[in-house]
């Protein structure tokens, strides 16, 4: 089943609108962890995904 993850639930200063797409987890999450670090400075760390992977939601991402 496809799953996303929608920066808009995340506030932050640069108000990023992106949400990212996928159909299994491990993808999921390494593209949204990618994100985090090349846009929003995050550390890939095994704590910061698991963040992410709380953040994971079932279908495709609202318009």
């Amino acid at each position: 089943m496809r799953q996303y993850i929608d920066c808009r639930e995340f506030p932050s200063e640069m108000k990023c609108t992106v949400a990212i797409a996928a159909d299994t987890e491990k993808e999921l999450i390494d593209a949204a962890v990618q994100h985090a670090v090349a846009v929003h400075g995050e550390k890939d760390t095994p704590a910061f995904r698991a963040e992410v992977k709380k953040a994971i939601h079932s279908g495709t991402p609202p318009a």
